[in-house]
C-alpha cells in the first residue's frame, strides 16, 4: 500500500497499523502525487490540540479517521513521541473500520505486550471491570482479549511489588535441536550437521558466563530466576548439561534464585540421565512441548517423535520427581482442525502440567511452514481453537498469567501462558513486561538492561549463529562491562 504523510514522518507507527491491518501488504513510499490505495496521514499542531487525519483510499472509496489529543500530551519529549505515535495508528485505524474492515480481536493494538497498557490503568487506581470497560474503550478491544490483559496485568503487579531494584534474571541460551521444525525461525543449528561445533560453543559460553558473573559480583545484583532456553538444551548430553550447570552455580550465587527452569522441549532428547543431573543442580521446572498431541500434525511439521514419545517423556519427569511441568501447545499448525486441536488440549489437560503455553502459529519468514504456505487452518479455525482452550483452561482451574503478540501471527491473535495457582514462572512475567534486567548468554542471547521505573533500557545482543558466536565470543564479553556502566549510571534501589 502506498503511504503519504503530511507534516511528520514516522514511519514506523504507520507500518505497525498496516502491518496489523493488512498483513498481506508492504509499506511503499513512492514520489509524486497520491494514487493507487493508499493512505495519506497528517499530523497538525495547535495551541491546545493535536489532530492526526488519515484519507485511505482503497479500490477508489475514500474513507476518513480522526484522532486527537491535548497539547500538554506533549510537552515532555519522551512523552511526545509515543502520544503521536499512537495518534498516527488511532486515525488509520478508524480510517480502515469505517472502510468496512473487519474488527480485529486485539482493536487498534498493535504492539507485542499489551499486558503492560492494562497494568497502567490499574496503577492509575482502577480494578477489575472497571479496568476492562476503560480499556475496551480506549483500544476497541475485545472484552475476551480485555479479559486475558487483565489476568496477567494482575500477575505482572504482583511479581513487580516482590522484586527489588538489583534483582535481575540470567538467561542462557542453547542453539542446537535435533532437527528444525517447519514453523521455526529460532537460530538453533540442528546437531545433525553440527555435532562438532557443540564443544567449542560450551567453551564459548564458559568464557561468556564468566563475564556475566563479574559484573553481576562487581554491580551488586541478585539472581532471582534463572531460565535455560533454545534451541533445545537437552539436546546436549547429560556430561555437557552436568558441566553447564556446574559451571552456572559457580559463577553465581543462586541463593535468592526462586526457580530454576530448563527447556526440555522436544521429547526425543529427555532422558533419565539428563533429567537426573538436572535435579541435582537445583532444577525446579522443565518444559516439554507437544505443540501437538496429533501424529499427523507432528509428521507434517517435521518432529521426529508421536505423542505417545511425549507421554514416555513425561512420565519420566514425574519419575525423576522435584520438577514443575511446562507444555507449549501451538494454534494453527499445518493440517491441523478445530477439533484435533481441542483433542490436543483435552489431552494435556489430562496430564494436569503445572503450566500451558498456548501460542498462535507466527508464520515467520524462513520457516519451511512460511515457505510452503498450504494446509494452514484458517484466521476463523485458529480464532476458534483459542476460544476452546481458554474455557478449557480456566474451567479446568487455570489462569492467565503472561501474554504477548508477535508479527505475522494468524489471525492476529496471542501467546498466553496459564497456570495453576501459585506455579507462575517469574521469568517469563519479567521478560514480557520488562520488569528487571534479563542478563543472557549463549547464541543470540540478548541481554536486556532495565531501569525499573525509569523507562530507560539498552540490548546487548550476541552473535546469533554457533560458529559466528564461537568466532566473536571475546567482543560478546567485551561487551558485558556495560552491565556495570548501566547499573553504575542510575540510582541505587
Amino acid at each position: 500500500m502506498n503511504l503519504y504523510f503530511h507534516g511528520h514522518d514516522n514511519k514506523y507507527a504507520a507500518e505497525q497499523m498496516l502491518l496489523t491491518l493488512y498483513p498481506a501488504e508492504r509499506p511503499v513510499y513512492p514520489e509524486g502525487a497520491p494514487a493507487g490505495d493508499r493512505a495519506e496521514i497528517s499530523l497538525s499542531r495547535s495551541a491546545r490540540y493535536t489532530t492526526a487525519v488519515c484519507v485511505l483510499t482503497i479500490d477508489g472509496r475514500r474513507s476518513l479517521g480522526r484522532a486527537a489529543a491535548a497539547a500538554e500530551k506533549f510537552s515532555d519529549p519522551v512523552a511526545a513521541d509515543s502520544a503521536e505515535a499512537g495518534l498516527i495508528k488511532s486515525a488509520f485505524y478508524r480510517a480502515a473500520m469505517r472502510a468496512g474492515h473487519e474488527k480485529p480481536v486485539w482493536g487498534a493494538l498493535t504492539g507485542v505486550r499489551p499486558a503492560k497498557l492494562m497494568s497502567r490503568l490499574m496503577r492509575g487506581g482502577l480494578a477489575g471491570e472497571d479496568a476492562v470497560r476503560k480499556f475496551s474503550e480506549k483500544y476497541d478491544v475485545s472484552p475476551e482479549r480485555s479479559e486475558l490483559c487483565l489476568d496477567a496485568a494482575r500477575a505482572s503487579i504482583e511479581a513487580e511489588n516482590s522484586l527489588g531494584g538489583r534483582d535481575v534474571c540470567l538467561y542462557v541460551g542453547i542453539p542446537f535441536c535435533p532437527t528444525r521444525c517447519a514453523y521455526c525461525s529460532f537460530v538453533s543449528q540442528s546437531v545433525e550437521k553440527s555435532m562438532a561445533l557443540i564443544p567449542p560453543f560450551m567453551d564459548a559460553l564458559e568464557k561468556e558466563l564468566d563475564a556475566v558473573s563479574k559484573a553481576v559480583e562487581e554491580t551488586g545484583l541478585r539472581v532471582v530466576s534463572v531460565y535455560m532456553g533454545g534451541g533445545t538444551p537437552t539436546t546436549l548430553s547429560a556430561p555437557e548439561l552436568d558441566r553447564l550447570c556446574a559451571r552456572i552455580e559457580k559463577d553465581f550465587d543462586l541463593s535468592a534464585s526462586r526457580e530454576y527452569t530448563v527447556e526440555a522441549g522436544r521429547p526425543d532428547t529427555i532422558t533419565a540421565e539428563k533429567l537426573a543431573v538436572l535435579k541435582s543442580h537445583g532444577v525446579t521446572r522443565v518444559s516439554v512441548n507437544p505443540q501437538t498431541m496429533s501424529d499427523a500434525v507432528l509428521e507434517a511439521i517435521g518432529r521426529k517423535h508421536t505423542a505417545g514419545d511425549i507421554l514416555d517423556a513425561l512420565q519420566a519427569v514425574r519419575a525423576c520427581g522435584g520438577f514443575e511441568v511446562n507444555m507449549d501447545l501451538i494454534a494453527g499448525l499445518t493440517s491441523d482442525t478445530v477439533r484435533g486441536f481441542g483433542e490436543t488440549v483435552s489431552s494435556v489437560l489430562a496430564l494436569s502440567p503445572e503450566n500451558i503455553t498456548v501460542h498462535t502459529l507466527a508464520l515467520k519468514k524462513g520457516s519451511r511452514i512460511t515457505v510452503e504456505g498450504t494446509g494452514l487452518p484458517s484466521a476463523a479455525e485458529v480464532g476458534a481453537m483459542l476460544d476452546f482452550a481458554c474455557g478449557a483452561l480456566r474451567s479446568a482451574g487455570y489462569r492467565p498469567y503472561y501474554l504477548y503478540r508477535q508479527k505475522f501471527m494468524s489471525g492476529g491473535f496471542e501467546n498466553v501462558g496459564w497456570t495453576l495457582l501459585g506455579h507462575e514462572n517469574l521469568y517469563n512475567i519479567c521478560i514480557m513486561e520488562e520488569l528487571c534486567s534479563i542478563l543472557a548468554a549463549g547464541g543470540g542471547g540478548s541481554t536486556k538492561l532495565v531501569a525499573p521505573g525509569t523507562g530507560k533500557n539498552i540490548r546487548l545482543v550476541a552473535p546469533k549463529y554457533p560458529a559466528e558466536y564461537i568466532n566473536h565470543i571475546e567482543k560478546t564479553c567485551e561487551d558485558k562491562k556495560r552491565i556495570k556502566e548501566f547499573y553504575n549510571g542510575i540510582s541505587a534501589y
